[in-house]
């Protein structure tokens, strides 16, 4: 059976998708205290697969405690170097959470990979547990969206 030409149209916002992802580096991590009070916060991160991103931070600092009370989070990922004209964005809903146990090693292999690629340093466990000052932390993709062509809106873009 030929493609529809909303399957045409679900494989194009997913390749965009993809594309501003692997073009960036850093994304807007946006969180919410127990109040409801909004932070955000850019942070460097690397991908485990589709739908997780990874980042280290300080667990002392405001949106690693906002995650700790309340885990839903949202993530913009957007290359702030292109014109109005040519702007692109990503949009993700998430649910976040400090990694720990099995969890934690998987993700520093991917963390690491990602540092690694980038020209960084790699990211063995003793620098995210005991007494080292960061954590490794993720955020999992429950709803991604790009922008539509017209004024600040945005398309849903079906998980793969």
């Amino acid at each position: 059976m030929p493609a529809s030409p909303d399957d045409d149209a679900a494989d194009e916002r997913l390749r965009v998708l993809r594309s501003v992802i692997d073009a960036n580096r850093f994304m807007t991590l946006a969180t919410a205290d127990e109040h409801g009070t909004p932070w955000p916060s850019p942070v460097w991160f690397a991908r485990r697969d589709e739908r997780r991103f990874l980042w280290a931070s300080r667990p002392t600092t405001r949106h690693s405690r906002n995650i700790a009370a309340r885990p839903d989070v949202a993530i913009v990922i957007y290359d702030s170097r292109t014109t109005p004209d040519e702007r692109q964005a990503v949009y993700i809903e998430a649910t976040a959470t400090q990694l720990e146990g099995e969890d934690l090693d998987s993700g520093l292999s991917a963390f690491s990979r990602e540092s690694l690629s980038q020209g960084l340093s790699e990211w063995p466990r003793e620098r995210v547990t005991g007494p080292a000052g960061f954590r490794l932390y993720q955020a999992t993709a429950t709803g991604w969206f790009i922008l539509a062509d017209g004024p600040d809106e945005r398309l849903p873009v079906p998980l793969p």
